[in-house]
């Protein structure tokens, strides 16, 4: 079975360290949240973060992997570096796209801090080098994606029809300190502001501000790729229309209707056969593209993972790559 994965990262050397600083602000503990030893088993794979060749495709083929959508892990890069880095370093996706046809795909990586450039690369992106659409990782400058000064983004990805994978940021400072600091140790208060909690609640909100904000009533045809099983909303569609009806919202659909019309989902990795079924259950198969996380995780049992679940050979199929096919338009090759 041919397996597309969406969430499949690599590390730019230039733009981690350009990063680094602001990131360290919002996490006081990420030293510890990530030390091997003692802290969160990520990455699992950390030879790989910066492979963009053979060694990827090896472990890629041994675990039954087709393609990767490559993202560029680019959290809190500074408005005055942002549009040189995040050129070059898609530029490098692109030659390891060319170089391996078929094998990879690309997201583009964007300088939100500076929005009009943003647009501009998504556009050369899209246009000239033929990437699939693009991975934002949580919010710039701690506003989220609906302040009016990023809709020059959200106008050029609906222009060119394609996605915005909303990734996981960490909070502002002053949200992690309230909810994740007091009594914690700083490994453990890290992971809380970060993959334990903090930034899949975070990124939850984020969505439901797009939402409220009527992003999605401006933009009806835009589409959202949300990870880890959909960062907590599938779980609260009901609630949320319950407790915020259009009556109350003036918005033109439902939190469901959005949801159903405007969200792909993947599992990012967390192969739980009881979240599978919920998901399935309350999002549809049709809306479920697979995804790794690699290489935070391994990429092992990802194909297991759909071979061994309850679902139909169909369904399996659509959430292996027909979705991602049909979303990203992609071609087996």
């Amino acid at each position: 079975m041919r397996i597309v994965t969406l969430e499949e990262h690599w590390s730019d050397p230039a733009v981690t360290a350009a990063g680094m600083p602001s990131m360290l602000d919002h996490v006081p503990g990420y030293a510890a949240a990530f030390d091997q030893s003692t802290g969160m088993p990520y990455p699992q794979r950390p030879e790989l973060l910066e492979d963009l060749g053979s060694a990827r495709i090896a472990d890629m083929d041994r675990n039954g992997i087709t393609t990767q959508v490559l993202s560029l892990i680019n959290t809190f890069l500074p408005a005055d570096v942002a549009p040189e880095l995040t050129a070059s370093a898609n530029d490098a996706m692109f030659e390891a796209v060319k170089a391996f046809p078929g094998r990879f795909a690309a997201f583009a990586a964007l300088p939100t801090a500076v929005p009009g450039a943003a647009a501009g690369e998504l556009r050369r992106c899209v246009r000239e080098l033929g990437f699939v659409g693009t991975m934002i990782m949580g919010r710039t400058d701690d506003e989220f994606l609906d302040q009016p000064r990023f809709d020059p983004i959200l106008r050029a990805a609906s222009d060119l029809s394609v996605p915005i994978y909303l990734h996981p940021g960490p909070p502002p400072a002053p949200v992690s300190d309230a909810n994740y600091a007091a009594g914690l140790s700083p490994a453990v208060s890290g992971a809380m502001r970060l993959a334990a909690w903090g930034w899949h609640q975070e990124t939850a909100v984020h969505f439901l501000h797009l939402v409220l904000t009527g992003v999605l009533d401006r933009y009806p045809e835009l589409q959202f790729v949300l990870g880890h099983w959909g960062e907590f909303v599938p779980f609260y569609l009901d609630r949320l229309d319950e407790t915020m009806p259009r009556r109350m919202t003036g918005l033109d659909r439902t939190f469901r209707e959005y949801f159903r019309d405007n969200v792909f989902i993947t599992p990012s990795g967390m192969f739980s056969q009881a979240q599978l079924r919920y998901c399935v259950d309350t999002v549809g198969a049709d809306r479920i593209i697979h995804s790794v996380d690699f290489p935070m995780l391994s990429n092992e049992g990802a194909a297991a993972f759909l071979t061994e679940s309850h679902l139909s050979a169909e369904d399996q199929e659509k959430i292996a790559h027909g979705n991602a096919d049909r979303l990203l338009g992609l071609t087996a090759v």
